[in-house]
């Protein structure tokens, strides 16, 4: 059923937290989703954040993961000459999901209630609706109409960690839990806005760079179930996400959240079928906490891009953070 995006209820007064869904099929509103919450006066009170103007870009390098899982294709990236070698140009073979991303409405469905034959994308989205290049409902050209720009809030979880003598690999089972966010947050003196752009900092892309040679990372690509380190998906993560009014997350994790799912919660079901709400993986976000760290300061104007695709399923986020 799809109505007005609920922005007022909180978690527990959702009839139906599974599908919170706007805007008739096809709609503005209903590309959006949670980007809804994306007001102008929310961008406006946002571009109060630009106080030094220095910019730091989260886009990793394109050619990462160098040796994705999941049977990805490597990015490959051609100069081709025109004009007899007077000008040249690109062309591009490249998977949105190997290094920086935004996973799209399009790119997650769920099982909306015990008995369901088969999954759905957010407002109802079938996979035969997703597979009809003629249709690009809840495609990732909505949010490059309008950009996911905002407040942004940066949760470095992987300095709070090393400072706390906590050792782990982004490859493994580990678990950024809710308390640990809500620590650091006190910690940095975060207070959080509706409509804020939640980062999170897991370590993961420093580690692939520095710690992994290439038969480690050539092992993972292999895994036919590799392990990513992420934020615990529980109940209270949902109900804190939700009742904090985040517009979008991301981090520098594979998954965002901890992978394969270590309870009965996957948190892409709620947050990409059942919210519309943006996920952004593999973000560079290494320079950026250290400019948060000199600065002491976790808060900034956030702009990304995504390519305007018509029906597109994910997009590097061309993103970038403004102090």
């Amino acid at each position: 059923m799809h109505t007005k995006y609920p922005t007022d209820l909180k978690f527990d007064e959702l009839p139906d937290p599974k599908r919170v869904w706007a805007g008739a099929p096809g709609s503005r509103e209903e590309g959006l989703g949670r980007l809804l919450l994306l007001t102008d006066e929310r961008i406006r009170r946002a571009a109060q954040q630009i106080q030094t103007g220095q910019r730091v870009g989260l886009n990793w390098d394109l050619t990462k993961l160098e040796h994705p899982g999941y049977g990805r294709i490597s990015c490959d990236h051609q100069v081709v000459p025109i004009l007899d070698g007077d000008a040249f140009d690109d062309v591009y073979t490249m998977n949105p999901q190997q290094s920086s991303q935004w996973d799209g409405l399009r790119h997650w469905g769920m099982l909306s209630h015990p008995d369901a034959k088969q999954r759905e994308f957010y407002g109802g989205t079938t996979k035969t609706e997703i597979m009809d290049r003629s249709s690009d409902r809840i495609g990732i050209h909505h949010w490059a109409r309008e950009g996911i720009t905002g407040r942004a809030v940066l949760i470095d979880y992987a300095s709070w960690a090393e400072k706390k003598g906590i050792e782990y690999s982004a490859f493994s089972l580990h678990t950024i839990k809710l308390q640990d966010i809500i620590t650091i947050a006190e910690e940095s003196q975060i207070l959080f806005e509706k409509g804020d752009i939640l980062l999170v900092r897991s370590g993961m892309t420093k580690e692939w760079e520095q710690k992994m040679d290439v038969e480690a990372k050539k092992r993972y690509a292999a895994a036919e179930s590799p392990h990513h380190a992420g934020l615990e998906a529980t109940t209270d993560m949902l109900r804190w996400i939700w009742d904090t009014g985040f517009a979008a997350v991301a981090g520098d994790a594979i998954s965002f959240e901890v992978f394969p799912p270590v309870g009965d919660i996957t948190l892409h079901d709620y947050f990409l079928a059942g919210w519309g709400m943006p996920i952004g993986e593999m973000f560079d976000l290494e320079r950026l906490a250290q400019v948060c760290q000199q600065l002491n300061r976790w808060t900034f104007f956030f702009a990304s891009m995504p390519i305007n695709m018509p029906g597109g399923v994910s997009s590097p986020p061309n993103a970038q953070a403004i102090f």
